[in-house]
């Protein structure tokens, strides 16, 4: 498989990066191979629970500003003697983040690649883009519109 073959056919790596970030446990244990598939797993870093700041911006273009604080898992690990795979995820369930990074790991073998991408990263990808959809026609019907009136002189 050449990597133009790839970045025509399939999302690139940032792209599955942020489907499986988004992705649920149920959805990504439902797809895990059993341990006795793979080659063996090395945690390069276990998964652990740590803090990110969220930062925002008023009306989407102002200053920035700190927004609070989030839980977020990390993990990292490699599949035999191949590739690395990480994985970040917002809260605090280490096997999600893990399974995540499992996958991550996965995809960048060729041998794995094609099929996680139909099976697993595409119908992800595909649902979570309704879900986003459905959200936008939810928050759309509640949508209030401000103007105002200029006063004239009298």
């Amino acid at each position: 498989m050449t990597s133009d073959s790839q970045t025509n056919e399939y999302p690139t790596r940032p792209a599955w990066l942020a489907v499986l970030a988004r992705a649920t446990l149920a959805q990504l244990q439902a797809q895990a191979p059993a341990v006795n598939e793979l080659p063996p797993l090395q945690q390069l870093r276990p998964p652990e629970i740590g803090m990110v700041m969220l930062r925002g911006r008023v009306g989407g273009t102002g200053n920035p500003f700190n927004l609070g604080e989030a839980s977020v898992v990390r993990c990292a690990v490699r599949l035999g003697d191949g590739p690395l795979g990480v994985s970040y995820s917002l809260g605090r369930n280490k096997r999600r983040a893990e399974l995540a990074a499992l996958f991550d790991a996965m995809l960048q073998d060729p041998q794995h690649h094609d099929a996680l991408q139909q099976h697993l990263i595409a119908p992800l990808a595909q649902a979570q883009a309704l879900a986003r959809a459905q959200q936008q026609r939810d928050v759309a019907g509640s949508k209030v519109e401000f103007f105002t009136f200029v006063r004239g002189e009298a």
